[in-house]
């Protein structure tokens, strides 16, 4: 078994472990966009005849509520069914945090999973750490419900860099007149 950085080249092979395996998918697009942009942060496992069976596809992204800070995503997370219980799930998200860490000054990464995928709210949660962030439902488009989780690596920076306050609250003042609360 090979686990390495993904690559652009590789991005038909994992498209077709996605589809094999999940319900939900991405369209090339945004592959080629998520490889493109965050290429260091996202990873596969590969048998010994180059076949994905496994990967993780994650990005960086603004906080919700303080955009200067960035936060990781895991934006999807696939084993093929033969090779689960190997523990390769475990180690692609392991690698994809590790590169997050290391390549950008993340506050935390998030995620979202099935509320019905026991399987995978077990690892994000008792393997990896994990916190339920909160439910949102309806969030998949069929309709169900999911919990979106959130692992903290530091603490909050909430202090923005002088001009970015200054960006903010020129941007805000413009819009309603109002400052969001904390600027």
């Amino acid at each position: 078994m090979n686990i390495r950085r993904a690559e652009p080249k590789d991005l038909t092979k994992i498209q077709q472990c996605n589809l094999h395996n999940l319900p939900e998918n991405y369209h090339m697009r945004y592959w080629a966009y998520s490889f493109i942009t965050w290429q260091e942060v996202s990873y596969l496992a590969e048998d010994s005849s180059g076949r994905v069976v496994g990967y993780v596809l994650s990005s960086i992204e603004p906080d919700e509520e303080y955009p200067w800070l960035q936060v990781g995503h895991v934006n999807s997370l696939s084993v093929l069914r033969t090779y689960r219980r190997l523990g390769l799930a475990k180690r692609l998200m392991m690698l994809s945090k590790k590169a997050m860490m290391e390549s950008y000054n993340i506050e935390y990464i998030q995620l979202h999973v099935r509320k019905s995928n026991r399987a995978a709210f077990s690892l994000y949660s008792e393997k990896l750490g994990f916190k339920i962030h909160r439910k949102e439902v309806g969030y998949y488009c069929d309709g169900e419900d999911a919990y979106s989780m959130r692992i903290v690596l530091k603490p909050r920076s909430f202090t923005a860099p002088i001009g970015l306050v200054a960006e903010f609250t020129h941007l805000y003042t413009l819009g309603n007149g109002h400052l969001p609360i904390g600027l």
